[in-house]
Parts: structure tokens; sequence; C-alpha cells
């Protein structure tokens, strides 16, 4: 299935996304929730219902007619109010290419367990629209990921059971001050300001089930899911990034395990891949000006369209907007 999240009359409404339209869950049946937080609490009670009814509409039982054109809708992110959102660490290739650039060695620790970082999961939106600071545009980045959702409630989870975890996967872009990331972890913490102003997701979550015919085994000595699936980003029409889920070495499994030691994990809880292997602008100038000196920089503007696709998950289309305003947390900085 694909779960989209779409506003009508000012409230989210879960829909399931198919050919070009969006049916709304409680047409569908009348024990099927209307919101993606209701769903994902009820997961293991409303699973099969909205399955069924997938397939009906699939099998062409369901009428086109009771379907919403998406040109006519208004997309939210399919979880739109998070519980929390982690972001994970886990394509090896990224991190050793912007190691390289920065002319320091690989750093083991990399190897012996996954990492990740907490952002902010009320900046979490969908396709549309994001507003950005005067500061956000010292160097804003984008980064390419894929993204899970937690469906069940689970504390102290083994990476062996932890796919069983995953509501579906989905497209995350998380977006990047570079200027104010670098400067805040210099004192080795963070990342905060650089990164808490926007993540967007979307443009649906994808349920395992229908990724079932990209499934590979995970790399050697890991272990849980991991799925043959293209990703690309393009900013202004341009193709810049091109990776794969596949190249995770770290597995979401693997990550759910660490970020359920000692902790409950709920259902909303987003978790990030990291940003895969030329994901980012950051790694992209990094190599270009290590290929070449006269290698000119590149970082989003205002106006610019970035679009994020992954193969079975769609494209996450995002505009790049300026606030009207020329406040600026830099200019604050306390000079020696």
């Amino acid at each position: 299935m694909k779960l989209a999240t779409h506003l009508i009359n000012q409230h989210e409404q879960l829909a399931i996304y198919h050919d070009g339209r969006l049916y709304n869950m409680d047409t569908l049946h009348p024990e099927l929730p209307n919101t993606m937080g209701m769903f994902l609490n009820y997961w293991d009670e409303v699973f099969d219902i909205a399955w069924k009814a997938d397939q009906a509409i699939k099998e062409g039982a369901i009428s086109k007619a009771r379907g919403i054109p998406l040109t006519d809708a208004h997309l939210l992110a399919p979880v739109p109010f998070p519980t929390s959102c982690r972001d994970g660490y886990a394509f090896r290739q990224h991190v050793a290419a912007a190691r390289r650039n920065r002319k320091v060695p690989m750093i083991p620790e990399f190897d012996q367990y996954p990492i990740f970082y907490f952002t902010n999961h009320n900046a979490i939106s969908g396709p549309g629209p994001v507003h950005c600071m005067p500061d956000h545009f010292e160097k804003l980045d984008f980064e390419l990921e894929c993204a899970v959702v937690i469906c069940r409630y689970g504390r102290n989870i083994t990476a062996a059971e932890a796919d069983q975890y995953i509501g579906g996967l989905m497209i995350m872009n998380d977006l990047s001050a570079r200027r104010l990331q670098m400067e805040e972890m210099l004192l080795n913490l963070g990342p905060a300001k650089g990164k808490d102003f926007s993540t967007t997701i979307g443009p649906w979550l994808v349920t395992l089930d229908e990724l079932e015919e990209f499934e590979i085994p995970a790399k050697e000595g890991h272990t849980g899911k991991n799925w043959n699936l293209r990703m690309q980003c393009r900013v202004n029409g341009v193709q810049v990034s091109d990776g794969n889920v596949g190249d995770m070495d770290w597995t979401f499994a693997e990550i759910i395990e660490r970020a359920s030691y000692g902790v409950t994990l709920h259902p909303g809880d987003v978790i990030g891949s990291g940003t895969v292997g030329t994901g980012c602008f950051l790694e992209l100038n990094g190599t270009g000006k290590l290929e070449n000196p006269d290698y000119v920089e590149q970082w989003l503007q205002p106006g610019d369209v970035v679009e994020m696709e992954i193969d079975g998950l769609g494209v996450l289309s995002n505009t790049i907007e300026k606030e009207e305003s020329d406040w600026s947390i830099l200019s604050l900085k306390k000079l020696p």
C-alpha cells in the first residue's frame, strides 16, 4: 500500500494512493482510521482491512470516482505529526567520501556500531515549499535519504526482530544549513540549529509488502531487510545524486536495535537512513574541489526546486523559499 496524508477543510486525512488518485480511508471501511497517527497506533487491528481495500482498488472493484485526483489534493507529510525523528548514518560511501574530502582518515568506529541524532520532529513537512531564514542560505544543502516509521511499541528490540516494527519506507530530505552546522559542531554538540528548521518526507509511505520484490540480503555481517531501490536527486531538473537504498551498510533493523536499547519506541517515530553516497552538496563540492581546484561550489538558492526520487517510493518535490526577514543569529556571535 501507499499511504498518503492530505488536507481537507484544514484537517489531515489519511488515504490510500493508487494510479493518480487518493482514496480516503474513512470512505473505504467504517473501521479504518482517518489519520496516520491512529493508523499506526492500531496497526495490527487495521492493517489487513486497509490491505484488502487497497487490493479492491487495484482490481477495479472500487470505482475510480471515489478517488480524489492527486492534482486536486494538498499533500502533507505522510506522517504529519511524528512522535520523534531520529536520523542515522548508514552509508559508508558517504562517510568515507566526506572524510577523504577533508583529508582525514576513515573513522573505524563507523563499522562498529550504528549511530543517529535527534532532529526536530515538529519541523517535519511534506511536498511543497520550504521556508528558510537568511542564515540558512549560508551553504544550504539537501540530503537524499530513505526513512522508515515505527508501527508498534517496542523496547530493547533485537535487530533480528526489528523489521516487524517498520510500517513502511518513504523519501526523506534532511535539509542542512552547513555554516550553522559546522560552527556549532566545533563545540562537539549537535547538529542542532543547522538541522532543526526543516526536514521533508513523502510523498507517501509505502508498506513493506509492496516492496517484497525489491528485497536483497543485508551486507555481510549485518542483520535485517534491505532493498534494491535506486535513489536520485535533481535540482532544477539537473540530476546531482545517484545511489541505492541497497548501499546501506547498517540496516534499519540495526539502527532500531540501538535506538530501542533501554528506550520505548512509539508508533509514529520516524528514523532516517542518513545520506546516501553523492547525496548532498557538501560531499559533491568536496569531491569536486579535490579533483579540480577551480571547481565552483553549489548550494541551494531561493527558488530552487529539489526533486528526490526513490524507486517504488515516488518523487518528493520541494521548492526553496526565503522568508521575508533579515534577522541573523550569525550576526549575534560574540567575537574575541
